[in-house]
């Protein structure tokens, strides 16, 4: 297995503090708004790793994280509250909404087919965890208090910017919006551990602590709850790229500074998916939901398979259009798949032979497209009966998840969704994009919608079961 340390900036071979044995921690959602697509790229390619280490033989244990408390609205530690601000926008409590926005996280990655972490906890429930490592932190000279808050002194962190690879110099107030100086703080660059009353006296949920009544900051809570289920040593650290900096470097700083020792070997980020507008992200305005691909026919697994046509590392640009296409791709591939014949007897040959090449592909730093050529491969070879091929599919889907020996399940599809839809096919054909128009057809039609081309325009009827 070879993966891409974003800590040593290159590709290594992975290799576990346990023989055969893997600990795995990746940041969760901060449960104030849905999961936008870009959001679910991450826990997409999280999954896939996940998977491949078991395909590799490999023992997993992972742990995530639901934010539900004290991650602000800048990821500098400054700003709103996001769950306050989530309650306050819905008027609702922090407590609801933490409940409703996990449960349709949880039903996102269950449409995704991607797996449950082993262990999934709520950063609220656990405030005991945090106060001892920061009542460690202080007795060792690590953190001070200032005006009532805790902050951690970066200045005391070996190689602090290790893992951004940034320069103190280009993080500098006045050099970069998103940077605010707070005149509690010795170094601009100190980030909090415990935020009291003191400062935000609007916090809904607070818990008494040594320092007062207050809450834990945003990254204590992965580095409390990673050290708590997956003990001092942890093997794989996961989340999108934005987490680097500051999120994933101040980890780093205060795990390292409680524990005495290097905490993390591998750390691993998933990149951006941007749409027309650049970066997906909830401060843009609309989000754009899993559930929103469902009402316009799009099955989640389609998303699933656009992701897996990409390296988890690259930059991926989002358009209906290129969903279209994936779309038509993978209601071909799974229409070719079930068509195979369940004739002949398993080769062992030909089963050891592409196992091999799969295994080849997905531990290259997790490369799906490659992985995804194999199955065509299968598909494709006169000299592999139909039970090889239905075993080695079946096989490979244990890592791909894109069920592709299952039946298609049909999407309830709104009204107002089919219409938006032919108006896009009408756009398309009349841009001359005819393999586009082909493709939303095509799409509809797998949804149990058939497209009937008249004179006054476009109608559609369900087709019956």
């Amino acid at each position: 297995m070879q993966v891409y340390n974003t800590l040593s900036k290159q590709i290594e071979p992975f290799i576990p503090n346990v023989p055969g044995k893997v600990k795995i921690y990746t940041c969760g959602p901060t449960v104030y708004h849905y999961a936008h697509i870009g959001n679910l790229r991450s826990y997409i390619f999280e999954d896939v790793l996940v998977k491949t280490l078991e395909y590799l033989g490999y023992e997993v244990t992972r742990a995530m994280n639901i934010t539900d408390v004290g991650h602000m609205t800048s990821d500098g530690d400054t700003g709103e509250d996001k769950m306050s601000k989530g309650a306050k926008r819905e008027g609702k409590t922090v407590s609801e909404i933490a409940d409703f926005y996990t449960d349709a996280f949880l039903d996102d990655l269950q449409k995704l087919h991607i797996k449950m972490p082993d262990i999934l906890e709520k950063a609220s429930d656990h405030i005991d965890i945090y106060i001892q490592m920061i009542e460690k932190m202080l007795e060792e000279g690590y953190a001070y208090q200032a005006a009532g808050n805790v902050y951690f002194d970066i200045s005391k962190a070996k190689d602090y910017y290790k893992l951004s690879g940034k320069q103190q110099e280009e993080l500098m107030i006045a050099v970069r919006e998103s940077v605010h100086e707070d005149t509690f703080k010795r170094n601009p660059f100190d980030f909090g551990l415990w935020f009291t009353s003191s400062k935000f006296e609007n916090q809904i949920m607070k818990w008494d602590s040594p320092w007062g009544v207050g809450y834990p900051g945003w990254h204590i809570e992965c580095s409390g709850l990673a050290c708590h289920y997956l003990g001092e040593n942890l093997d794989i650290h996961c989340g999108g790229v934005d987490n680097i900096f500051p999120h994933h470097t101040n980890e780093i700083a205060q795990s390292e500074a409680y524990l005495g020792h290097k905490w993390c070997n591998y750390w691993m980020h998933g990149e951006h998916l941007h749409d027309k507008n650049g970066k997906m992200s909830k401060s843009n305005g609309d989000i754009l939901t899993l559930s929103l691909l469902q009402e316009k026919g799009y099955s989640p697994l389609v998303y699933r398979y656009f992701c897996l046509n990409s390296h988890y590392r690259k930059t991926l640009s989002f358009s209906y259009e290129s969903l279209d296409g994936a779309s038509n791709a993978y209601q071909k591939l799974k229409k070719r798949v079930q068509a195979i014949p369940k004739d002949g007897e398993l080769d062992q040959d030909i089963v050891l032979f592409y196992d091999e090449r799969f295994k080849n592909c997905i531990s290259n730093d997790l490369n799906t497209a490659s992985a995804l050529t194999i199955v065509y491969d299968v598909l494709k070879d006169s000299n592999c009966n139909g039970m090889t091929k239905r075993y080695l599919i079946e096989k490979f889907d244990q890592v791909l998840s894109l069920a592709l020996l299952e039946e298609e399940q049909k999407i309830q599809m709104t009204e107002d969704s089919i219409l938006e839809m032919i108006q896009k096919r009408k756009e398309a054909k009349k841009n001359k994009n005819y393999q586009e128009a082909d493709a939303i057809r095509d799409a509809l039609l797998q949804q149990g919608i058939r497209l009937i081309d008249g004179r006054d325009g476009v109608s559609y009827e369900k087709v019956k079961e």
